[in-house]
């Protein structure tokens, strides 16, 4: 999938003009590529379009105009894109009550490490970077990159192909930490977008 370039990147006026429709379609799509993972988690597919909708609103909202620190926004966020052969995903602990949240993230200690994506039985480990973990806690928000093993990357490709419809193929977001233990199917909608994300 191709990163943003600093050519699609809007100045803070000419972004207020379309700001509006864009923001409204890429939520649409954010909303078709969000899964709950549990009752506490939910999973976002990050895809090119998910990505500039933060830069852009980053710019907006720290009204960071030096040419300098728009391109260190571009690069911190275009991290999040998926390269070849893997799936990135932004994964939140969705708990409002603060002493609940707080209490979760460091009995949870080490979630980070135990996502995976499932696609019809073959396991795809998550991946974090490690200079953001706490041994002694979890973090709210996980950047989490899913290389594809060969077989999994194969039955997404299929789905493209036309060789399987996207509601043949299984494909689950996990956790096996023993504090919070859940999968979630993904829908054939998302099973599709996530095929064409290979292209």
């Amino acid at each position: 999938m191709r990163v943003v370039e600093r050519a699609e990147v809007m100045g803070i006026a000419d972004y207020e003009i379309v700001r509006d429709h864009f923001r409204a379609r890429v939520i649409q799509e954010k909303k078709a590529r969000r899964v709950f993972l549990g009752d506490r988690a939910s999973c976002l597919f990050e895809n090119h379009d998910s990505v500039l909708l933060q830069i852009q609103e980053m710019l907006r909202t720290e009204r960071i105009t030096r040419e300098a620190a728009i391109l260190h926004e571009i690069e911190t966020y275009n991290e999040l894109v998926p390269k070849d052969h893997e799936l990135s995903a932004t994964i939140l602990i969705e708990i409002e009550d603060k002493d609940a949240r707080d209490k979760f993230l460091v009995d949870a200690a080490g979630l980070e490490r135990t996502f995976a994506l499932k696609v019809d039985g073959v396991v795809c480990p998550g991946k974090v970077d490690p200079r953001g973990v706490d041994a002694t806690k979890t973090t709210a928000v996980h950047y989490v990159k899913f290389d594809l093993a060969a077989d999994a990357e194969r039955r997404l490709r299929d789905v493209l192909e036309k060789r399987a419809k996207a509601s043949e193929v299984v494909v689950e977001i996990v956790s096996t930490h023993p504090v919070y233990t859940q999968s979630a199917r993904l829908t054939p909608a998302l099973v599709q977008s996530l095929a064409e994300d290979l292209l």
